[in-house]
């Protein structure tokens, strides 16, 4: 899971977490300050990483980009995302044990 926490930097308040399941592989930065854009990867960008990390023309489909210009993927089912005004140390939105939707104000949905 990715998760981005509200900041007075850039003047958000709310929280954006991205859950990414049946993960196979991933390449990831422990800081996008520039933010991330989850999407698909494009067959130029997947013959590139399918040749640098022998994957199957089939992981073609499952293969996400995590940033606009970067080398950042993971290869995993359908992303989630889930966005709410929530402060740092609240829990996390993904969290299986809580019901949902949960009783305040959130916006989700799915990348692909």
């Amino acid at each position: 899971m990715l998760r981005s926490d509200a900041t007075a930097v850039d003047g958000t308040d709310t929280r954006v977490e991205v859950y990414f399941g049946h993960v196979d592989l991933m390449l990831l930065k422990p800081i996008y300050p520039k933010g991330i854009h989850v999407r698909p990867a494009s067959e130029a960008e997947f013959a590139v990483l399918k040749e640098r990390h022998d994957l199957q023309a089939g992981d073609a489909g499952f293969t996400w980009m995590i940033e606009p210009d970067g080398d950042s993927f993971v290869l995993s089912a359908n992303p989630s995302w889930r966005e709410a005004a929530l402060a740092f140390e609240d829990p996390s939105l993904f969290d299986f044990g809580q019901p949902w939707p949960p009783d305040f104000p959130v916006e989700y949905g799915s990348v692909g």
